[in-house]
C-alpha cells in the first residue's frame, strides 16, 4: 500500500500504458463523485493499476489517495504455499498482511473497480472483509463486476474524470477468474450496511456499497 500525491504510470503493472483510453458512462462514479465534491479531507483507497490521473484528480478535490494493485500482486508465485494436506493453496493471511495492512488508517471511500473478478476465488471474501474493517462507518465503496464471461475482456486501468464518465485503458492480459451473480455479490457484501446496484448497457455491473 502506498500513499501517493503524484507519480507516473511507468512502474510495475503498467502493461498497455500507451493504449487508447475508451470513455464509459458510470452511474456509480456519478454518485461517488457527488459525495467526493460535497465532503472535505477524505481518505480514498484506489484498488487497481496506478493512475496518475486519479492521483491528481482526487488530490485536487482536497482528499488523500492510497493505492493498492491487488490483481498483479496476487499473481506472484510467492503466495502459493503447500497446505497441511500437501496441496498447494493461496496464502491468504500473508497476502492480506502485506497488501492490505494500513497501520490503523481508516478510509472514507474505496474504489474497488473490477478487482474481485480477477482475484483467486479464495481471496475475494477475505479481501472484502478486510476492506470492511478498514472503512469508516458510513464510508462508500464503488465496485464493478462482470456480468458475463467475455473471452475478449481485458484487465483495465480506470481513469477518473470530472464528469459521469470513466476512461478505460487496457493494462494487461489477465483472465477473469470468476463471474459473480447478483446474489453472490450480495452474499460477499453481507457485512456491509447497504448496497445499490446500477444497471449498465455493457458487460459490467456497478454497485455502490455503504459500510
Amino acid at each position: 500500500m502506498r500513499n501517493i500525491f503524484g507519480g507516473s504510470e511507468g512502474s510495475g503493472g503498467n502493461k498497455g500504458a500507451s493504449a487508447n483510453r475508451v470513455p464509459r458512462h458510470s452511474s456509480g462514479w456519478k454518485e461517488l463523485l457527488k459525495h467526493l465534491k460535497s465532503q472535505e479531507s477524505l481518505r480514498v483507497l484506489d484498488i487497481g493499476p496506478t493512475s496518475s490521473t486519479n492521483i491528481n484528480y482526487i488530490t485536487s478535490l482536497g482528499h488523500s489517495i492510497y493505492m493498492a494493485n491487488l490483481v498483479e500482486e496476487a499473481l506472484k508465485p510467492e503466495w502459493m504455499v503447500a497446505g497441511e494436506d500437501g496441496e498447494t493453496k493461496f496464502d491468504v493471511g500473508s497476502f492480506l498482511e502485506s497488501n492490505l495492512n494500513f497501520s490503523g488508517r481508516k478510509f472514507d471511500v474505496v474504489i474497488l473497480w473490477d478487482t474481485a473478478d480477477y482475484l483467486p476465488e479464495s481471496l475475494v471474501e477475505p479481501v472484502l472483509s478486510r476492506l470492511h474493517e478498514v472503512m469508516e462507518p458510513g464510508g462508500l465503496m464503488l465496485a464493478f463486476f462482470h456480468a458475463t464471461a467475455d473471452p475478449a475482456a481485458s484487465f483495465c486501468r480506470y481513469h477518473l474524470t470530472d464528469t459521469e464518465m470513466v476512461e478505460i485503458q487496457k493494462a494487461g492480459s489477465y483472465p477473469v477468474v470468476q463471474i459473480y451473480s447478483n446474489r453472490k455479490v450480495e452474499t460477499l457484501l453481507k457485512d456491509y450496511s447497504a448496497y445499490r446496484f446500477f444497471l449498465a448497457k455493457d458487460n459490467l455491473r456497478e454497485v455502490i456499497v455503504t459500510r
